[in-house]
Order: structure tokens, then sequence, then C-alpha cells
């Protein structure tokens, strides 16, 4: 057990009533991952992360956390913390009565961490105030303090930096940053494409509640890296020349954009395109952002693509 996946989940499927919020999905976070979940506000990551910390039943499908069956009940947690839709805290109580509170119920020696994990997350001078005076970011900072008392080494976030400003959110994003050095894992549900680009290594993007990629987030960008732009002194000669070279596809676009099976290919149109007489102003790799992606699969035909499956990006 000690060495299986921090999280394998098959087959989830989550329905209320006649909604289908999540649908046979799958995912695989290794140790060491910062692992981020994507997709429009709706698609079901929320529900997702629920069944992965038990907090809801799954309709069908399995989640096995570090090898536990999340059926189990709590034993299965052992090593894993993190909170759904904000967390929760009294508000008349201080920051570090809070943490004691609640480090008391999870017993184990997480009272002894409560300065520890105040400190980790910039709140030890303002650990006596009252948590009702404290800023949206605060609490969430308090949150993932909460999570740190037992220790984890699975951490899950959902919309951490939901709400807040921008020097919020870099903070945020630097505790988390933190936080994945020092070895934890962490699943990081977000539709913020910045964030996930800045601090994931990994992600899974969910529509309608089905992953339509799950996989390396170098690997993505990779898999859409095939397009080039070309400008010549004739873009309609050049784009015939280019339509009968071998591994060249001419796509739409302005000007001539194709579509290249590899640098070689290119490198012998650019040849057979000055064999033509014609002169090369431009010919580019396009590199697509994770805007350019997640927007690929979460609407219009690259919706339907499988996890994993090479994308087609529009360029122009």
């Amino acid at each position: 057990m000690t060495d299986a996946a921090p999280v394998a989940a098959r087959g989830l499927v989550k329905r209320y009533g006649d909604l289908l919020a999540v649908d046979d999905v799958d995912l695989s976070v290794e140790r060491g991952d910062v692992f981020g979940y994507l997709g429009p506000n709706g698609a079901g990551k929320t529900t997702s992360l629920r069944m992965l910390l038990g907090l809801i039943r799954p309709t069908a499908g399995t989640v096995h956390l570090f090898g536990r069956d999340i059926m189990i009940g709590a034993k299965a947690l052992d090593g894993v913390a993190g909170f759904v839709e904000g967390p929760t805290f009294y508000p008349y109580l201080s920051a570090r009565k809070n943490l004691r509170l609640l480090a008391d119920y999870d017993g184990g020696g997480a009272r002894s961490r409560v300065d520890e994990v105040l400190d980790l997350v910039d709140l030890s001078d303002r650990a006596k105030d009252k948590v009702g005076g404290y800023s949206h970011g605060m609490r969430q900072r308090l949150g993932i303090a909460a999570a740190l008392l037992r220790d984890p080494r699975l951490l899950l976030l959902d919309e951490p930096t939901t709400g807040l400003d921008p020097a919020g959110m870099r903070d945020m994003r630097d505790l988390v940053r933190r936080l994945a050095n020092e070895g934890l894992t962490v699943v990081l549900s977000s539709h913020l494409l910045t964030e996930v680009e800045e601090l994931c290594n990994r992600v899974a993007i969910i529509r309608r509640g089905r992953i339509v990629y799950e996989g390396s987030l170098a690997d993505l960008k990779r898999e859409a890296s095939g397009r080039w732009r070309l400008r010549t002194t004739d873009d309609a000669r050049a784009a015939a020349v280019s339509a009968a070279q071998p591994g060249i596809e001419v796509v739409a676009g302005e000007g001539v954009s194709i579509a290249a099976v590899s640098e070689q290919a290119v490198a012998e149109l650019s040849v057979a395109l000055v064999e033509s007489g014609l002169g090369i102003v431009e010919l580019h790799q396009q590199v697509a952002s994770l805007e350019d992606l997640f927007f690929a699969l979460t609407e219009g035909d690259g919706a339907a693509a499988p996890a994993g499956a090479p994308l087609e990006v529009a360029s122009g």
C-alpha cells in the first residue's frame, strides 16, 4: 500500500436525479505531482473532489487513496487533507483556538503543529485575532493551515484563490509552490489557467462531467505544436507548393497556416519554396497557450476529443 498512487479513481459517476454531474471519470495522480483539475464552472470539478474525499458517495466507480478504498471510511483519509468550496471556522474564536480545536478532534500530535502551520501560512502575527475579522485570503490560508495539521502527504484544494485580490492570489500560489517543493502531492481544482500553468506538471480537463484530457501539461502543449505560420512573396503560390509537399497540410488561417508532421518536413518545404522562386518572409512554429488548448477541448469540436488525444487548435 505504501507504494500505491496517491489518487486512483476509476469510472466515477455521480447522478442527482436526472442530472449527470460526473460521467465515467478516471483520474490518476502520482507522488510529487502538482495536479491541476481544470474545467469551466459547473463542469463537475467540485463534485469529483467531494467523491475523492469521501464527502459524497459515487453513484458508480471507485476511489483509492494510497491504495485504500475511500469507502472503508476515515482510515482511507490517513495522510490526506484539504478543503472543498472554502474552509469554515468559528468566527468568534481566534485562528489559534480554531486550529487547537481541530487538532484535538484529529489527535495524533496535531496540537503540537499549530504554531508551525500558522508560521508556514504566514499567519503567526494574526494568530490571536478572531477569524471573523479575517480577510477572505487569510481564511483561505488558515484553511490550508488546518489541512496541514494532519501532516498530509496528499493535499486537495478546491479553487483556493477564488475571490482573492492579485496579491492574495500571488501569496497563495507561492504557498502551494512551497508545499510542493517540500514533497507534498497536491491536487488543485481551478478554472484559472494562469494559475495551473504556473504551478502544475500534470492536468486533467473536465467538460460536462467527462474528462477530455489527462496527462502531462508539457505533452498537452506538445500535441498542439505542429502548426506553423508562413508568409511569402506570393502566398497563393506558397499554399499550392505547401499542399504538394509530403508531411505538410495547409489549414485555414490568415496568410498560409500549415500543419507539419515534423521539423524535417518544414525544412524540405522551405527548400521547395525557394526553388519555386518564392521569398520566405516569415516561417515560425506557433506555440499554443494553455488558454488555446483549454478552449479547444471545452468548446466546439475539440470538446469531443478523448483523453490524451491529439488536438486541433485553430491558429492564424
